[in-house]
């Protein structure tokens, strides 16, 4: 594996690989949560059908958490080697002559992002764990909907998921596409996946601010 990963294309066709695997990851994420806005009843049955499907919390709970953090680790690997590469060639190099503000900074939303999901693992994954390996508490499956609510009731906790949220707008909307080149999906649907992927890289954090925001004012 590591011998793979030492190839400059095998890092960034890995790294294309962890963001379409965590790309899908959200979509079913929001999905699930969405239901939140609209139905406490069907949140609370999808929530504790994933929260104790064997499957889900055994085979792919860990896949998920190890792709989380290859994606994270790859990508500060891939920019300090690009920047050394930059140091090299260029004796001046002129980043916004050549790229965008969102591909230069990616490192810099991708910390954040990762700021954001320690946060979100101390908020939901932690107590979850707590509630069903530690202190082995009694199935609850209408529990989800109530301790969704009481995490959106502090506005500081509601605007760390804004900002964050709209930082992985910006992430994503470079990355998206980027993923999708590093793969060879470079043709004539070039043109439909950029249009898509901006929409995707907008629509999914906007429901996941709807989300926070609705709980925050209707707990």
């Amino acid at each position: 594996m590591s011998g793979f990963l030492s190839s400059s294309i095998a890092r960034k066709v890995a790294m294309a690989l962890s963001a379409l695997f965590l790309i899908m990851f959200l979509v079913i994420h929001l999905a699930v949560n969405i239901t939140s806005l609209f139905s406490e009843k069907l949140f609370n049955e999808l929530s504790h059908f994933m929260g104790t499907n064997p499957l889900i919390q055994f085979a792919l709970q860990p896949v998920l958490i190890f792709g989380v953090v290859f994606h994270f680790v790859m990508g500060f690997i891939l920019e300090l080697r690009n920047k050394r590469a930059r140091d090299v060639k260029y004796v001046k190099f002129n980043g916004a002559a050549s790229a965008s503000w969102v591909s230069r900074n990616m490192v810099v939303s991708g910390f954040v992002i990762l700021a954001f999901l320690v946060l979100h693992f101390i908020d939901f994954w932690f107590p979850e764990m707590n509630y069903k390996y530690v202190e082995v508490l009694p199935e609850d499956p209408n529990r989800y909907f109530e301790e969704l609510q009481h995490k959106f009731v502090s506005p500081l906790r509601v605007g760390a998921y804004v900002i964050a949220f709209v930082l992985l707008a910006l992430h994503l909307l470079h990355g998206f596409q980027s993923a999708f080149q590093s793969v060879g999906f470079n043709n004539k649907y070039t043109g439909a996946v950029k249009s898509f992927g901006k929409f995707y890289s907008f629509a999914i954090p906007f429901g996941f601010i709807i989300i926070a925001l609705y709980h925050h004012f209707n707990h």
